[in-house]
């Protein structure tokens, strides 16, 4: 049965025309908001609020749609960066050169005839300016077997060089260039300050000419490290070089280039790295405490200035043991030490008594195990003129003698 209630009908239309109200007035107050927040976002900006200050882009292209233009704002920042790092290479890179080694060759011929071409490429660095002159320090590798050298500036200049020395135990060489274009030289470090960790870059000339002046980075990995060296390639070891080891990466062609520390200071020559499949990063740099002085000579002298013994060496460990006892004569228990094969006339090996086949086994008191650590002893620790006092055996006896020290000849 149904129900019919005139009032009730009433009632519903009221509350139907009130819901149309609310519902204008909620659109009106939308608007309203909207107006109200994009007028406020200028006072926001002027108050610091947003993070950029930028403004449109005023290159409207012609004929463009301003009010889409104006709902998307374009940014171009560039930024003038400055570090510790960059500021290192600055004061450092210039010093840094690229050395050609010109030899003759029998596949290259230029237009003239001469058949002479680029053997091979490395770096340098230039240490010092004096007069019209300036000098530069790479490895005794470099410039190895050369006939004519050229030093390339950071800037591309090309200029010849002359060698003034080279030494094949520190690996280090000496070059004379005219100073007329040369505009920097590097500031030497100390290395013996130097700490595990602490940050480094290599500049150097890997590959030659194409990555002229690269600058890798890296970290000190390891102080004082020894590394032994065949100089003569016969397989046998003849000398420990003391280098820095860094993780900065080291290329064919860095040899001869500068490591740096956080200062641009040159506090290593860069001289090697080991390549093994199984090893990446070490790479290995004469410290610039150990180079100063041989540096020094070879800018003096041509040579370095070394204490000389006047003797043919050869370490008791790689005799055979037959002839250790049928030919020197040594006990048993006498497994270490050098033998004398040859003494030079008049040297003063010869003056203080020795003869060839009598084996050194100390010097100064300290045991000589082999040839690396009587050239060690010699090279490092005494000086031309010193006395040196040395005990070794001659036919089965131990026996003791003193010789002076003399500047060795070129």
């Amino acid at each position: 049965m149904g129900y019919y209630d005139d009032h009730s009908q009433e009632r519903y239309q009221r509350k139907s025309g009130n819901g149309r109200g609310y519902l204008f007035s909620s659109i009106i107050g939308a608007i309203i908001g909207a107006m109200l927040v994009v007028i406020s976002i200028p006072t926001l900006s002027n108050q610091g609020f947003l993070p950029y200050n930028v403004s449109p882009n005023q290159n409207q292209p012609a004929g463009g749609n301003n009010k889409n233009q104006d709902n998307f704002i374009q940014q171009q920042v560039s930024y003038d960066v400055q570090t510790d790092t960059t500021k290192a290479i600055d004061k450092a890179a210039d010093a840094v050169v690229g050395i050609n080694n010109i030899q003759t060759t029998n596949f290259w011929y230029d237009e003239s005839g001469d058949n002479q071409g680029p053997a091979g490429t490395g770096s340098g660095v230039i240490y010092k300016k004096a007069g019209n002159k300036a000098y530069v320090v790479t490895n005794q590798h470099v410039v190895e077997g050369a006939t004519h050298l050229e030093v390339t500036l950071n800037d591309g200049t090309k200029i010849p060089a002359k060698l003034l020395g080279g030494d094949v135990w520190t690996d280090l060489a000496v070059l004379e260039v005219d100073a007329g274009k040369v505009k920097k030289i590097a500031e030497f470090g100390d290395s013996e300050a130097l700490k595990m960790g602490e940050p480094v870059m290599a500049i150097g000339n890997p590959l030659g000419a194409t990555f002229s002046g690269s600058v890798t980075q890296g970290i000190i990995s390891g102080i004082n490290r020894t590394i032994p060296v065949d100089i003569n390639q016969d397989g046998i070891m003849d000398w420990n070089a003391e280098v820095l080891q860094t993780d900065a990466a080291i290329n064919p062609g860095n040899s001869g280039g500068a490591l740096i520390n956080i200062a641009g200071q040159l506090i290593g020559i860069n001289s090697m790295k080991i390549a093994q499949n199984a090893v990446e990063g070490i790479g290995l740099s004469i410290p610039i405490n150990y180079a100063r002085p041989i540096i020094n000579d070879l800018e003096k002298f041509g040579v370095v200035k070394r204490p000389y013994m006047g003797v043919d060496l050869k370490s008791v460990a790689e005799i055979p043991g037959y002839y250790q006892e049928e030919a020197l004569k040594l006990p048993r228990d006498i497994t270490y030490g050098v033998a004398l094969r040859q003494v030079v006339n008049n040297s003063p090996a010869a003056q203080g008594g020795l003869r060839e086949l009598d084996v050194i086994v100390e010097l100064d008191g300290k045991k000589v195990h082999d040839v690396i650590d009587l050239r060690k002893h010699l090279y490092q620790e005494k000086k031309i003129g010193e006395q040196m006092e040395i005990k070794y055996y001659r036919e089965g006896k131990l026996q003791t003698t003193s010789i002076t020290l003399a500047e060795e000849q070129s």
